[in-house]
């Protein structure tokens, strides 16, 4: 049985593979609290630092977050462009940057995300009423 955790090769009685690259835990295995960094050493020298670090506000995310972060960054932002990428919708792509942006700690404005369903809204009901196209609805909530 093989699994890895953490850059670690898990078959019974083997340690960690010497060649990979090993990320930071940030959360405790027991517990699930964040982790604090209380050593740092250079191997050239061997100096040591003794503190108190953090890895700042990224640390925070979950592996799969971090990922839509890489794909939201390397799309430059571009909503559409993460949606084609992922091959989810747009309010999937909005609620998926909105928890991003609440892991790091920062506020998720409920504004936007009222003014979003509002104006989703509003396209449907002109599509139901006849005044909208089924083409052009979908063209306009692609576009939100």
């Amino acid at each position: 049985m093989t699994s890895e955790f953490n850059g670690w090769n898990a078959r019974r009685g083997a340690g960690p593979d010497p060649g990979a690259a090993h990320q930071v835990l940030t959360r405790c295995p027991v517990c699930g609290d964040d982790l604090r960094i209380v050593r740092l050493e250079c191997p050239a020298c061997g100096s040591a630092l003794h503190g108190n670090f953090t890895l700042g506000r990224l640390a925070r995310l979950t592996r799969e977050q971090l990922q839509f972060v890489e794909v939201f960054i390397r799309c430059r932002g571009k909503i559409k462009d993460v949606e084609e990428e992922l091959g989810i919708s747009y309010p999937t792509v909005v609620a998926r940057l909105n928890e991003v942006v609440q892991a790091m700690g920062f506020e998720v404005r409920q504004e936007d995300t009222a003014d979003l369903a509002a104006r989703r809204q509003q396209i449907l009901d002109e599509l139901a009423s006849g005044t909208l196209t089924a083409a052009d609805a979908a063209s306009r909530l692609r576009s939100l």
